[in-house]
């Protein structure tokens, strides 16, 4: 007869141990559920096996953070709290939920901001959606008061600039930041409906302080301390906190947001601070994928990335966190997993310091819209003179390079499309005394995230894939990053590019003509 083998832990439960109330029910219990392969993945606390049921030794801490698209309407906020219950009862405990603005709120607010310059003042659309909501959940009268008081605040507000005819970057933060605010109220009220409790702070309320850079705020080293003595002192750890992202107050009290990635930024700022076992990002896609799926079909999730391979992708063009808001997790050793609010059940991408990976090429990006220049010296200055003075023209005209290559003599370089035109003209007249410069648009940066001390497997592939198809490689990027490989393009050649390294990389069927040879339809890269 078999012998059952039965490992047994002792349950023991931290002081943060999350609870869920059945509606209609007073009794607290803690949740007891199977724990998946996404639990597994981020802890590496010992699990208890008893009754064909899974439990963790210890509740698995966790920020989630819900970007616009999450919550876009009432059905999605419906989704998304049933889905943090759902978190809950397998074992997550999340000590705050932060959430963008509703779908395209903050989109509208500042069209309505504009229109008020002009004149006009109509939030109809935005108290639609948001009462909608309210009416659809059937919220408290005291939920209900507050969305309108907002709301009616931010017209008040439209109302001055029509009258002013003014709207300063000051001015304009505290208006976008009313689509948060809005949105954190009803995805509170909704989580306390479905028997999560839950409140809904405004990020300066959990310590979330910045600098007074409106439009573009950072936030200050103090804001680590200050979240984390809010969160032990104040705020209940079975109750789960909906914090606005994006937005935060400078030290004069006065409304900042926290430019591009400030919900992400938001998210990992409270978890590095409260020291949590993961930040989760739930975005509309299942995690980071192997290629932009808009650009190659058969695109697939990857399982991990290092901080390094993530900021790298997230720079020259993939959907993923901003560099900067992955900052305080990268200073913490915090992973993030990135995950799709439309399909849960999907693992997602880990975040973490080094991945597990042996893999050559974890993904390929690109960014579109590129001016190459051409920067040749015309005078006899050494290296570090013409260097010297070619950056300081782009330090005058405020101009970021994304990628470059220079000999002692020349430099190539690539602005991307966020850089004005009058701007990059008033850079050509600068340079025009000491050098010749080639200006070349429509190109593209095709980058690959490698393994770069492999880089002779990866250049051998990239270079028989460009040969065969005719590609010309304008410029070539690596050393900087130990994660990169930055190809310069022309656009039109992009398309095809990435779809046969994709092939080649990630599909195991990189078949070209080895016009050398003679042979046709032989794969020489076997995965």
């Amino acid at each position: 007869m078999m012998k059952a083998i039965l490992i047994i832990f002792f349950l023991t439960v931290k002081e943060s141990t999350c609870f869920v109330i059945e509606p209609f029910s007073r009794v607290n219990k803690i949740a007891k559920h199977k724990i998946p392969d996404t639990v597994r993945q981020s802890t590496e606390n010992s699990l208890v096996v008893t009754s064909g049921e899974v439990f963790p030794k210890k509740a698995v801490e966790i920020v989630m953070k819900f970007g616009g698209s999450s919550i876009a309407s009432s059905e999605r906020i419906d989704h998304v709290a049933n889905l943090i219950k759902e978190q809950i009862e397998v074992g997550y405990c999340p000590r705050a939920v932060v959430c963008s603005a509703m779908g395209k709120t903050t989109n509208t607010l500042l069209t309505a901001g504009n229109l008020a310059l002009e004149g006009k003042v109509n939030i109809t659309a935005l108290k639609t959606l948001h009462m909608d909501a309210c009416d659809t959940f059937q919220v408290s009268s005291g939920t209900r008061r507050e969305i309108v008081e907002l709301l009616q605040e931010c017209e008040d507000m439209l109302n001055g600039v029509r009258l002013l005819r003014e709207l300063s970057k000051r001015s304009l933060d505290q208006l976008v930041s009313y689509g948060e605010r809005c949105s954190v109220r009803i995805m509170a009220a909704r989580l306390n409906q479905i028997g999560v409790p839950a409140q809904s702070f405004d990020a300066w309320e959990v310590g979330i302080l910045t600098d007074s850079n409106f439009g573009e705020a950072s936030l200050l080293p103090e804001s680590e301390e200050r979240i984390l003595k809010i969160f032990e002192a104040r705020i209940d750890p079975s109750i789960v906190a909906v914090v606005t992202g994006f937005i935060g107050n400078d030290k004069k009290g006065r409304t900042t947001t926290l430019g591009r990635g400030g919900s992400d930024l938001t998210a990992t700022a409270i978890g590095a601070a409260c020291n949590v076992d993961e930040i989760q990002v739930w975005k509309d896609v299942d995690g980071i994928m192997s290629s932009n799926p808009q650009l190659v079909t058969n695109v697939i999730p990857i399982a991990d990335v290092s901080y390094d391979e993530a900021s790298e992708l997230a720079y020259f063009g993939a959907q993923v966190l901003h560099p900067i808001a992955m900052y305080p997790a990268m200073q913490k050793n915090v992973p993030v997993r990135v995950k799709n609010s439309y399909n849960p059940t999907a693992p997602g991408t880990v975040i973490r310091k080094v991945n597990n990976s042996d893999r050559l090429v974890t993904s390929i990006t690109c960014k579109r819209d590129i001016t190459l220049l051409d920067i040749v010296s015309t005078r006899m200055l050494g290296a570090y003179g013409f260097l010297s003075e070619v950056f300081s023209c782009f330090e005058r005209n405020k101009l970021s390079v994304d990628t470059l290559a220079s000999s002692e003599v020349s430099i190539s370089l690539t602005l991307d499309e966020k850089q004005s035109a009058a701007d990059t003209e008033i850079l050509l007249r600068e340079l025009k005394p000491i050098a010749d410069v080639k200006q070349k648009k429509n190109r593209a940066i095709l980058t690959l995230i490698a393994d770069v001390e492999r880089s002779s497997e990866v250049l051998s592939t990239v270079f028989l894939v460009f040969t065969n198809l005719g590609i010309k490689v304008e410029m070539l990027s690596q050393g900087a990053s130990k994660v990169n490989i930055s190809f310069i393009l022309k656009d039109e050649d992009l398309e095809s590019a990435i779809t046969h390294l994709h092939q080649c990389f990630f599909e195991e069927r990189c078949l070209l003509d080895f016009m050398d040879d003679g042979m046709e339809g032989v794969s020489f890269l076997d995965e």
